[in-house]
């Protein structure tokens, strides 16, 4: 064990952000990956880097998603740079597509809220306003909500460079690697991640990112969080000429011309396979939507398990019982991954403080009794 090792328990997008930018700041570290076999949430990701609507009721979380979007394009630069990966940002605006009067009122009053201190720029726009923008909207749609800091991303490429940025700063990444305990050595002594098949690490510091499986290893050096699986399924459309010039909540055109269909939200367990029913339902509101998807190719369709907290909203924390111990747990794996490599991991690295405010994220929030979630996401 290195003097100042830090051990990344999960390879999805939170984990090799965080160790990308322990990496960077100059630290050794080790990412320990499920692989293949894992939940990922990063495999089925709908890629988008989303601003409006994050922080509903918890304006901690607004601020730190609205400088998230501020990291994005610096992130996709080095990683390019470093990686030679292109992640496909595009950042230059994204819409929310209402089919009710009622839903769109009830957008605008949550986003004035979010935005209350001026930061998170909306704008409301009725079906003719919303039909300008995006020609090819159908005509049962009521209107939508813009942001002009949204954007979008490829979520495999994004994961791919994260990871092969980690090698060429000098970390490593060991496959195959399912945690099932994380444990203290003693006071000053580090900590040890061990796999179910017995292979151990050791480190001076640890980090649990490993999703759903953060709520079994999280107790295990006295930290909460409380997460649970929800099922995301989404489809996936033959290349199109590109007639949809920003991102919506509903749908994205990729970089390849594909289309990008979603979403469902299922409570299933650890389900995360595909229905005929949420096919069918994803497909029928997505060409309401857009009309000109009714005569177009599906080419292929998956399920993906969301890691969500109570309230929707991050955990990240250091263990009061164990210093040195850290959880780190959001299912805005794309949209956070910039403040993931560079708030985050310098805080852990402890080449940085701690970011302001950061104790708001501490999964005790969910065992104050007076405290309602919402569990909008």
């Amino acid at each position: 064990m290195s003097s100042n090792e830090t051990i990344v328990v999960g390879g999805g997008l939170v984990g090799a952000a965080i160790a990308y930018g322990i990496a960077k700041s100059g630290g050794p570290v080790t990412l320990l990956d499920q692989g293949d076999v894992a939940h990922r949430a990063s495999r089925g990701n709908f890629g988008l880097v989303w601003l409006q609507s994050k922080g509903a009721g918890f304006p901690r979380y607004s601020r730190w998603s609205r400088d998230a979007v501020d990291h994005w394009s610096p992130l996709a630069d080095e990683l390019r740079k470093l990686t030679g990966v292109d992640v496909d940002l595009q950042q230059n605006g994204g819409f929310w597509i209402g089919f009710s009067e009622k839903e769109v009122t009830e957008r605008e009053a949550m986003l004035a809220k979010i935005n209350a201190d001026g930061r998170t720029p909306f704008e409301m726009l009725d079906h003719q306003a919303l039909k300008i923008r995006l020609p090819a909207i159908g005509p049962k749609v009521a209107g939508g909500s813009w942001c002009p800091l949204d954007g979008h991303a490829n979520p495999l490429k994004l994961l791919h460079a994260l990871h092969a940025g980690i090698k060429a700063l000098g970390g490593r990444i060991c496959s195959g690697v399912d945690v099932g305990e994380a444990r203290s050595l003693g006071e000053g002594r580090g900590f040890q991640a061990r796999s179910n098949d017995g292979r151990q690490w050791s480190g001076a510091k640890i980090v649990l990112a490993a999703g759903l499986s953060n709520s079994i290893l999280a107790p295990q050096l006295g930290l909460h969080a409380p997460v649970v699986p929800k099922r995301g399924q989404v489809l996936i459309t033959e290349r199109l000429k590109k007639f949809l010039p920003h991102p919506t909540n509903k749908a994205r055109q990729t970089a390849e011309g594909t289309v990008q269909l979603g979403f469902s939200a299922e409570d299933v367990g650890l389900d995360d396979g595909t229905t005929v029913e949420a096919i069918e339902s994803i497909a029928k509101r997505a060409v309401v939507t857009f009309p000109i998807l009714s005569s177009v190719k599906l080419v292929r369709a998956w399920g993906s398990l969301r890691v969500l907290t109570p309230d929707g909203s991050p955990i990240y924390q250091e263990s009061s019982r164990y210093p040195g111990a850290f959880t780190a747990t959001s299912h805005s794996g794309v949209s956070l991954a910039g403040s993931h490599a560079y708030e985050i991991a310098p805080w852990i690295a402890g080449v940085k403080p701690a970011p302001d405010g950061i104790e708001e994220f501490a999964g005790e929030r969910f065992l104050d009794p007076n405290r309602k979630f919402s569990s909008a996401y």
